[in-house]
């Protein structure tokens, strides 16, 4: 295998061939992120949320539309998600001194106690472009001058399957459930765990494997150079898959008789697919049960926080099939999936941080052939990348 041969031991070396990757401490700008569930922006709400050191507030005009602006007011900086205002549609009000912002062109339309200011219609915030998919809000952050941005699929996986019951998020029935919380490590550590195949010994004593007596490998064995497939749509996302139903791909790995260990479980299930897609996506089709695909965005917050989005797609179109999703929801996907199971990759990517943050862990890591996928992850993302955020703070990097 060329590119696992090259992978292994002197990680200084093969850094080299991804350094665009090294460089995104802070994220690649100029994507499509989740900003929030749309659940979350009432009519008039705002909710204030970071990508890569930007702030910015989502709000929603009366008729629905989802408008995103800058969190910060140009009089004396506090943000205006604070201490939401929107008292009349289509504007977002400060809190502190009533800089009134119009939410769709980010002009200043007026100030509350002081209507003949000179300064109203001379300056604005900064607008992001904002669109609503599949109960999620996306916002393309980045350069200020960027221009046009490219339409929001370029930043969605694709459907890689010809199967129809594999959910996707622009299919007219589906229906998602899922969560968000900020957590402690830097982004492409995250990334990079969903789609490790040597990773699966942390799930090894996990709840749902044990209640669905699920033959969990202990990890998975690339069996050919391309085991990892690159994907690029022209004109569209980038990047990369593993096709664990492929046994030509890749073969189980269920104990290892050196330290005594076997994989729990004797139930076979059909083999899941895993794909990780540029800016920070992950899809598992067939997980946590066959006919359910789990998607997972890695936001950055900063260079050591992301906004960790969890979310279950799967279809429903009637509305008793819509109730029965969210009984599973509540009572499987979220405890067991999401929670439980998703608890020990956030213990092990957090665990992981300290080394990549203080030891500069991505010139300081011996790789081995367990590691193919992650490398070519790393390159495809360091070839695709659109720019890189910068920190915005001025007394820190």
């Amino acid at each position: 295998m060329a590119l696992t041969e090259s992978a292994i031991g002197n990680s200084g070396k093969v850094a080299r061939q991804y350094a665009p990757y090294v460089q995104a401490d802070w994220g690649f700008a100029n994507h499509w992120y989740p900003a929030c569930f749309s659940d979350e922006v009432a009519v008039r709400g705002v909710v204030g949320v970071t990508i890569g050191g930007h702030d910015i507030a989502i709000t929603r005009e009366d008729d629905g539309t989802v408008r995103a602006i800058s969190d910060r007011c140009l009089h004396r900086g506090v943000k205006l998600s604070a201490k939401p205002m929107c008292f009349a549609n289509k504007t977002v009000t400060c809190w502190y001194h009533g800089y009134t912002y119009n939410a769709e062109s980010g002009n200043l339309d007026t100030i509350v106690g002081s209507p003949d200011d000179k300064l109203i219609n001379t300056v604005s915030v900064r607008t992001y472009p904002a669109e609503e998919v599949a109960g999620l809000i996306f916002v393309f952050v980045g350069d200020d001058d960027y221009g046009t941005p490219p339409p929001l699929d370029t930043d969605l996986p694709v459907k890689v399957t010809d199967n129809d019951d594999t959910p996707h998020f622009r299919d007219a029935k589906i229906v998602t459930r899922g969560l968000r919380r900020k957590l402690y490590g830097n982004w492409r550590l995250a990334a990079e765990n969903g789609l490790d195949p040597s990773h699966l010994l942390v799930h090894w004593d996990n709840q749902i494997v044990v209640a669905l007596d699920r033959a969990m490998p202990l990890g998975m064995k690339a069996m050919k150079d391309d085991a990892t497939e690159l994907l690029d749509v022209e004109n569209g996302p980038k990047g990369v898959m593993n096709r664990y139903d492929l046994p030509e791909n890749y073969q189980p790995v269920f104990e290892n008789p050196i330290v005594d260990i076997k994989a729990r479980g004797t139930t076979m299930f059909k083999p899941f697919r895993v794909s990780l897609w540029l800016p920070g996506i992950l899809m598992v089709e067939d997980w946590p049960i066959p006919g359910v695909t789990q998607y997972e965005f890695y936001v950055p917050i900063d260079d050591h926080h992301h906004m960790y989005f969890e979310v279950i797609a799967d279809h429903a179109s009637t509305e008793d099939e819509k109730k029965e999703f969210e009984f599973k929801y509540k009572n499987f996907y979220e405890p067991l999936g999401l929670l439980n199971f998703n608890n020990n990759d956030v213990f092990a990517r957090e665990a992981t941080e300290e080394h990549y943050e203080r030891f500069d862990g991505w010139n300081n890591e011996v790789l081995a052939d367990a590691d193919f996928s992650v490398v070519a992850w790393r390159k495809q993302a360091a070839k695709h990348g659109r720019g890189f955020f910068q920190s915005p703070y001025f007394d820190e990097d």
